[in-house]
């Protein structure tokens, strides 16, 4: 039997995915919530923290939204140790303009951001991982990427995970031992449907959902 995997995209953690009523793993990415930092962030190192840190390690299913969804695919390549049966990869930003590298290695490079109050840091959070209005401020998804350390808040984040950069698409699919299916909410502004059935002959859109498909409606991503 099938064990399933749930990895988060960038500036989330493995709460978003509370809504899903399905046995699961769904660690945190490195550098996000309760997980570690790295010395460098980059597709290969994230993967292999994910895999070292599984209970378990063959006959995975693994879901990745946006970065998670790369990571998926990076896990699903066999040089891991681990066993990537299926990969659904939602949400991965296809397209990437000199600007936008240029604008996420700037954030990398930025100090740690410190708030005076848990509102405001959580304000913060729901920007950073694209959860404006999807989530409540109040919720513990919240609190999972909060930090508060001498009376002060800040991102559980690190900022150098906005450095990791570019993939690969078509080598990250063309590597995979595992079938891939790539998915997109049909208003995602982070890729079109054009891009998608560019790189891939199994791509499935998701009607009237946005970039975070898979919190507006947990039950219409299919792992099947």
């Amino acid at each position: 039997m099938s064990s399933l995997l749930l990895l988060h995209g960038l500036g989330a953690t493995g709460r978003v995915w509370d809504g899903w009523q399905f046995p699961r793993l769904a660690p945190d990415l490195p550098g996000h919530g309760s997980a570690g930092t790295l010395p460098a962030y980059t597709f290969e190192s994230m993967a292999a923290a994910i895999a070292e840190s599984l209970p378990v390690r063959r006959e995975l299913v693994v879901v990745g939204h946006s970065l998670g969804g790369v990571i998926a695919l990076e896990l699903a390549s066999g040089r891991y140790g681990v066993q990537v049966d299926r990969v659904v990869a939602l949400g991965v930003k296809v397209t990437w303009s000199d600007d936008d590298l240029g604008r996420a290695a700037a954030l990398a490079r930025k100090p740690i951001a410190w708030f005076d109050s848990r509102d405001e840091a959580a304000a913060r959070f729901l920007k950073v991982s694209g959860l404006q209005g999807l989530v409540d401020p109040a919720d513990k998804v919240v609190d999972h990427g909060l930090a508060k350390v001498d009376g002060r808040w800040r991102l559980a984040m690190d900022p150098g995970t906005f450095g990791v950069g570019a993939p690969d698409l078509p080598r990250l699919i063309a590597a995979s031992q595992a079938e891939v299916v790539l998915a997109r909410g049909e208003l995602d502004p982070m890729n079109t449907d054009a891009e998608l059935a560019a790189l891939h002959d199994q791509v499935v859109t998701l009607p009237g959902l946005g970039h975070n498909a898979h919190v507006q409606d947990p039950g219409a991503v299919s792992i099947r």
